[in-house]
């Protein structure tokens, strides 16, 4: 198995492994937008009992930090290399539209994809037929099939 695979794999497990221990252990389900709106709601209207939600999102952000400066710098052809079209305003734009859509669509891929499908949720399953196949229109109508992501943002910006 190569290394692009190996570490798709196991991303998948830890992603997969991270939902089934939220669900076992706090009875919640690991939809990252709904879990940004409860601990930010909260946080405004000064109510407590969200750490879980702080913590869940420090670790996910912890986690790809130190993969992508502490492990990857020492794996061959593996390190930080953003695209240069991915500045700031670009990035909080995109983040800012994936939110609208999340809030629209009732949760995002790891709610509905992750955990949806996996307790053989209909609603979950049309959202994510519908994710996939905006993807791949976006995709074909911009002629960049199997484009790098780089590739991919420069097309698009």
């Amino acid at each position: 198995m190569d290394w692009e695979t190996s570490r798709a794999l196991l991303g998948g497990l830890l992603i997969g492994l991270s939902a089934t221990l939220l669900l076992l252990f706090n009875g919640r389900i690991a939809g990252i937008s709904g879990m940004v709106n409860g601990a930010l709601s909260s946080a405004i209207a000064g109510r407590g009992g969200e750490a879980w939600r702080w913590l869940f999102l420090f670790g996910m952000v912890a986690g790809g930090y130190l993969y992508e400066y502490g492990l990857a710098p020492s794996l061959p052809g593996v390190g930080p290399t953003p695209p240069p079209e991915a500045t700031a305003g670009v990035m909080l734009l995109g983040g800012g539209l994936v939110g609208i859509g999340t809030r629209l669509g009732n949760g995002c891929t790891s709610g509905h994809g992750v955990c949806g499908l996996g307790r053989l949720s209909l609603r979950s399953l049309v959202a994510v037929v519908t994710f996939m196949a905006t993807a791949i229109a976006t995709v074909l109508s911009r002629g960049t099939w199997l484009d790098t992501a780089s590739g991919l943002t420069r097309h698009l910006v």
